[in-house]
């Protein structure tokens, strides 16, 4: 069925406003107009696209599977449009637009810099947004357009993105800085089994956590695990404060200032991936170019 002329953009943001909060009075106080008004609007919405988009009752409001639908459609359709909006207020003024960067803390110790740093030389009209998010919350981003691209530890993403590793790393163990063990001591892990550890949280990358897994099961033991982050600072503050130890991609050790020391794994078989994602239908000219000095800078 195509869409009525009867039916604007604000339709569509109202929908996203209530099926955000699913509450009329709320998403109407955000939205500055008044809750009949709100519902006059998603009456409208339903019966120009003669489809329930809301259960109502005089407690509850609940999507229906058509309003899950176009709630998660939406959102990146919405995103999208208000970039463009961006980026063409920026192109008047003599700019290339913008790319929008999520990124996990350890790209920021060498990919990133490193990216910019060519990117300011060749596009310096460039302009870019950085944003530190766990893995999933950039997927998501990715997915729904509130960021071109993300740096991430993941191993696989779904068929709508791009997934290519940028760089590679080893682990390295992180003990209090007065710890027993050191370089010449240490020879593998399973001389630590009794300690506990502190280790990224599976909420950080499901697979990421595995690969810890996997690095333990070589190790002939399963960690006690003591705590849990998705953030290397709380696992180094930790650490410091000798409530665990941890395990980290190497590159992490740069950059922070703790009462720690680091050693490196050097015979793991695994090690830690990081990579660059992005969605493969995203026409931002910006991010085509973005792209051109990371994947040249990949040769």
């Amino acid at each position: 069925m195509p869409i009525s002329n009867q039916l604007e953009l604000r339709h569509f943001k109202y929908f996203l406003e209530v099926a955000e909060e699913l509450h009329f009075r709320k998403a109407a106080e955000k939205l500055f107009i008044t809750q009949p008004g709100l519902s006059r609007q998603i009456q409208q919405l339903e019966e120009e696209l003669d489809v329930k988009l809301f259960v109502r009752t005089k407690r509850n409001v609940a999507l229906t599977a058509p309003g899950k639908y176009l709630q998660q459609e939406l959102k990146g359709v919405i995103n999208n449009l208000d970039f463009i909006v961006k980026q063409l207020k920026m192109i008047e003024a003599g700019d290339d637009g913008e790319v929008r960067i999520g990124f996990v803390g350890s790209a920021m110790q060498n990919v990133i810099p490193r990216v910019l740093l060519e990117i300011n030389k060749r596009f310096p009209s460039i302009h870019t947004t950085l944003m530190e998010m766990a893995n999933q919350e950039q997927l998501e981003g990715v997915m729904h357009e509130k960021l071109d691209i993300g740096f991430v530890r993941l191993e696989h993403a779904p068929k709508e993105m791009q997934l290519i590793t940028v760089f590679e790393d080893t682990f390295s163990l992180v003990l209090p800085h007065d710890h027993p063990m050191n370089e010449d001591s240490f020879v593998d892990l399973h001389q630590l089994k009794e300690e506990n550890f502190i280790l990224f949280s599976s909420d950080y990358s499901v697979d990421y956590f595995n690969q810890f897994m996997n690095i333990f099961e070589a190790s002939g033991f399963r960690p006690k695990v003591s705590h849990r982050s998705v953030h290397a600072s709380t696992i180094f503050r930790l650490v410091e404060n000798k409530l665990g130890i941890a395990i980290v991609p190497t590159t992490l050790k740069e950059g922070f200032s703790l009462k720690v020391k680091f050693i490196e794994l050097k015979n793991g078989k695994q090690t830690a991936r990081l990579s660059a994602m992005w969605k493969k239908d995203n026409e931002n000219p910006a991010l085509r170019k973005f792209l051109e000095v990371m994947l040249g800078e990949q040769r």
